[in-house]
């Protein structure tokens, strides 16, 4: 059932500030590695792990995230994903060995697959039927910053070849 509303508007701001916490914690850990191999005295081999044990992770929820919101309802998980996620979070930040941090960006990786898939369906629920191109083109993840001129350089690159 679509939203009315101020309400169809802070479901979407919610949704898509969610999204976005996401798809920067997934690339803002890449730009810490080397700092966290010196913290934690890791070699490259082993700080991979952080990024490897977050990408399985999502791996492993996301097909199972459509089976998931139907049993538990769609707006109870994609609420326990963010709350898992942020208590993910909070102990990635306080890890004091490398596999404390690869456990805790697993169990983060969890929260952030499920959270992600699941608010691009709260975003096509919410509006009605003849305002779904607007609600896809505000909950893609190319609808971040700067993600509009990024595709449209990609697709003029690609033409060429």
């Amino acid at each position: 059932m679509s939203e009315r509303g101020a309400n169809k508007w802070l479901i979407t701001i919610t949704v898509i500030l969610a999204s976005v916490i996401e798809l920067i914690d997934t690339s803002i850990v890449n730009v810490a590695l080397p700092q966290m191999m010196g913290n934690l005295g890791a070699t490259l081999d082993e700080i991979a792990w952080v990024v490897t044990g977050y990408v399985v992770a999502n791996v492993i929820v996301i097909p199972m995230t459509g089976w998931f919101g139907a049993v538990l309802g769609r707006r109870n998980y994609f609420v326990g994903s963010l709350i898992l996620f942020t208590v993910a979070s909070f102990f990635c930040g306080h890890a004091t060995s490398l596999w404390e941090l690869v456990i805790f960006r697993f169990i983060q990786g969890a929260g952030g697959g499920a959270m992600l898939s699941t608010s691009q369906a709260i975003l096509v629920e919410t509006f009605p039927p003849e305002e779904l191109g607007l609600a896809n083109g505000l909950g893609s993840p190319t609808a971040t910053p700067g993600g509009g001129s990024f595709t449209s350089t990609c697709r003029s690159a690609s033409s060429r070849s």
